[in-house]
């Protein structure tokens, strides 16, 4: 992952709208998805998630926002499926993400560790 995408995506997640966005698609787990005509079981849409988070009935302008910007952020995937759009977590980005930071820890513990030697 580039810094430039680095920084996008540590943007979007400073947000607390984004952040509590990409936490409840990081929990969301099969028993909470909604089994489509085909009976496969789908990720929550749009309108759900605006419901979960502000307690509205059908999607609202922020919230459509908020999930444009993880979209732009590659943090999510946003799916057009007939009239719902569905969301999920991209995990590459997540993983990416956290293993860049998880880089910039381990850096700081190697320079520890040697001033100590």
């Amino acid at each position: 992952m580039n810094s430039e995408m680095r920084l996008r995506v540590l943007k979007a997640l400073a947000d607390p709208t984004r952040l509590q966005i990409v936490e409840m698609l990081a929990t969301c787990c099969c028993a909470e998805g909604v089994v489509s005509d085909e009976g496969e079981i789908e990720e929550p849409s749009a309108g759900e998630i605006c419901c979960r988070i502000t307690g509205a009935d059908k999607i609202n302008s922020t919230i459509s926002h908020h999930l444009h910007e993880l979209e732009g952020a590659k943090l999510i995937v946003m799916e057009k499926r007939g009239k719902r759009t569905v969301c999920r977590l991209n995990t590459d980005t997540v993983l990416d993400i956290s293993m860049s930071l998880g880089t910039l820890v381990d850096r700081r513990l190697r320079k520890i560790s040697e001033a100590c030697v």
